[in-house]
């Protein structure tokens, strides 16, 4: 396991410093991963539009650097807006539960999907995945933008569903994987069995392709070190 690097305790202050809305406006995969970055001084503090000014003001004071206004070309300050579906031309691709982070969205395949109002933290990332554009974003706070807009608790949720979703996305993965594995394992000893594959060179290179396989699979659901989960 790697040693936790002596930014890590910055990077875990300003990921608690940052709203949680997974959005990736940031240039970053999700929130933790910009706060580390900010924390190695690879990136700047403005570049959080769901946090605004009051955001920037926060990491301003956990880092040491100088309040700057938010940097446009990622996004502009405004109100909280939520996924709202059209039900009606919905057409259950699934693609929007595949994309949400906070798995705030319901349905099945085929079948009509639903946005969970209170949880949807505004990311949009359904949007561009959506092939009818039956989604849009409803602004829910008025004139209040930033984190008057949000809070600390709706924060905290946002960062335990997303906990939680890239858990099940790595656990479904893992699953398809072992499926896979099993049916390729499976071909080969009924090839072997029934001489299909007579040519012992040709058995040893079609195992040597699946063990191959297993091995990247093992490797892309290696436990992230400690200072990377």
């Amino acid at each position: 396991m790697t040693a936790p690097t002596l930014a890590a305790p910055l990077a875990e202050s300003l990921d608690a410093a940052l709203p949680q809305t997974q959005c990736t406006r940031c240039g970053y995969p999700d929130c933790r991963s910009y706060a580390r970055a900010m924390a190695d001084g690879e990136a700047d503090i403005n570049r959080c539009p769901p946090g605004g000014a009051e955001g920037i003001e926060r990491l301003a004071a956990l880092t040491g650097r100088p309040v700057r206004p938010l940097d446009a070309g990622h996004g502009t300050e405004g109100p909280r807006a939520v996924a709202l579906i059209d039900e009606d031309w919905c057409i259950g691709c699934t693609l929007c539960i595949k994309a949400c982070p906070v798995d705030c969205i319901v349905g099945a395949s085929k079948l009509m999907h639903t946005v969970i109002g209170p949880l949807c933290t505004g990311c949009e990332l359904c949007l561009p995945v959506c092939p009818v554009d039956c989604i849009a974003m409803v602004p829910v706070s008025g004139t209040r933008t930033g984190w008057q807009a949000w809070s600390a608790a709706q924060a905290d949720e946002a960062r335990e569903r997303y906990a939680f979703h890239r858990l099940r996305v790595e656990r479904d993965a893992r699953e398809n994987d072992a499926r896979l594995a099993a049916k390729a394992q499976a071909k080969l000893a009924d090839l072997a069995a029934h001489s299909k594959l007579t040519d012992p060179a040709a058995l040893q290179a079609k195992r040597a392709v699946i063990e191959a396989a297993l091995a990247r699979a093992a490797a892309r659901h290696k436990p992230a070190p400690a200072d990377e989960a």
